[in-house]
């Protein structure tokens, strides 16, 4: 089983993502001794969302088409709306969620990022939580909508805003500790 202080996560983002929603992640899983990559669509730099305005650039350190899910411990799906809703329309983004799903490894997403969750169609029969405002979205596609902080089903993590962070990463960090989980995937 791998250690927090010895896994390797992946952040995977675009442009328009909820600045907190990956900086604290970040930040906090590099404290833990965590090894974490940025992926952005061609390894691009992108550019954060902060307080209804943009907000700092952060550098990547890989372009999605190089990920191997194989290489990580677990997945981070940040929020705010631009970011999730164009990675979702992005296959190479797509088809990592898939495959981080499909090998049991962790998936954690928080405000819109389940939208990521939705399209690649690992939601059916999951508990999960998200912001208000994608909750029928979950639903629709099969999820069942729970009203809390974090909620992790089967080594699936989510929550619903940048409130809830300190859970958010606790809960991931816990997950890593106990490794990789067997689920379903359609």
């Amino acid at each position: 089983m791998p250690r927090i202080a010895e896994s390797r996560i992946l952040i995977m983002a675009t442009d328009g993502f909820e600045q907190a929603e990956l900086e604290e992640p970040l930040t906090e899983l590099r404290a833990r001794g965590a090894q974490v990559d940025v992926a952005s669509p061609g390894g691009a730099p992108i550019t954060g969302w902060k307080n209804r305005n943009w907000g700092a650039t952060h550098e990547a350190t890989k372009a999605l088409s190089d990920v191997r899910v194989g290489e990580y411990d677990a997945l981070v799906l940040p929020g705010g709306q631009m970011n999730p809703d164009s990675l979702r329309v992005a296959p190479e983004a797509v088809r990592l969620v898939r495959g981080f799903v499909a090998e049991g490894r962790i998936v954690a997403a928080i405000c819109h990022g389940p939208w990521l969750l939705v399209e690649a169609g690992v939601v059916e029969g999951r508990e999960m939580t998200s912001c208000r405002s994608i909750r029928t979205d979950l639903e629709n596609a099969g999820a069942i909508w729970v009203d809390a902080a974090v909620v992790v089903t089967n080594g699936i993590v989510t929550s619903r805003a940048a409130q809830d962070l300190g859970a958010f990463v606790a809960t991931i960090a816990e997950e890593i500790e106990e490794g990789r989980h067997r689920r379903e995937v359609a």
